[in-house]
């Protein structure tokens, strides 16, 4: 090799490698790359729990509709002892079911605690005020049925009814929430109940904001709506559930004991 080879050899080394001009652009692009990873990673994380936000909503509706449909269509008619309007005189027996627009009081075969295979229970469905009085919510009471005295506990007697023209009609206390209350449904804009009335098939159907007839009704009717709708979710909708009792109140059965 040549002198002068040599030397441009040399010098070529010696100005080789990188300028820091060349590193303060290697060190932006990178940093670019990592804030747009960082960002796509922080739109892929907000929309998954989104999405999880979302399935968890419906699956949370879905499971309210099935547990008011079970607990409605397990109702149980047994009775309850009420106590007589005149002293030291025997308990009166009256079909066990207390029906309101806002409330909702029976024993049935389905609860929260055991569902289908635990005891029958008494439940009380409430319609209160929701958070900060922000629309309503709906709970519901569970208690031990033993018969017809633990149905007649809440039971104020036979008393005058207006709605029937002064008809002697079983009077309940009325159902309060408690700290062992579950909250089946929260934020909605409106909750009520609704009973079917047994008539002819000739006739169109019936139904009443109120159950006084001192039976069981046909048909249970719950009247829902979320207080805020949002397209993107399963809407809680009211439902129907049918009662399928064929037992007349006051007909003693061989296999009866409530």
């Amino acid at each position: 090799m040549t002198a002068p080879a040599r030397q441009r050899r040399l010098k070529a080394r010696a100005t080789s490698g990188v300028t820091l001009m060349e590193l303060l652009i290697a060190v932006s692009l990178l940093s670019l790359l990592s804030v747009g990873m960082l960002m796509a990673l922080r739109v892929g994380l907000n929309a998954l729990d989104k999405a999880t936000s979302k399935l968890m909503a419906n699956r949370r509706t879905a499971s309210t509709e099935r547990i008011l449909e079970s607990q409605i269509a397990g109702l149980m008619p047994v009775f309850a002892e009420c106590p007589a309007s005149v002293p030291n005189t025997p308990r009166i027996r009256v079909p066990f079911f207390e029906g309101q627009t806002q409330s909702l009081r029976f024993v049935s075969s389905y609860s929260l605690a055991e569902a289908a295979r635990g005891y029958p229970r008494i439940l009380e469905f409430l319609v209160i005020p929701g958070e900060r009085n922000r629309g309503v919510r709906l709970v519901v009471n569970e208690a031990l049925y033993t018969g017809p005295l633990s149905t007649g506990a809440s039971c104020l007697g036979l008393l005058p009814d207006p709605a029937q023209r002064g008809a002697l009609a079983p009077r309940f206390r009325a159902i309060e929430p408690g700290p062992h209350s579950f909250v089946l449904a929260d934020r909605l804009a409106f909750c009520r109940f609704s009973y079917k009335d047994k008539l002819p098939p000739t006739l169109p159907e019936l139904w009443l904001p109120e159950w006084r007839l001192g039976t069981w009704p046909m048909a249970v009717r719950v009247d829902m709506a979320p207080l805020e709708p949002d397209p993107s979710r399963v809407p809680l909708a009211g439902l129907t559930v049918p009662i399928y009792v064929n037992r007349l109140p006051y007909v003693t059965y061989t296999d009866s004991s409530n």
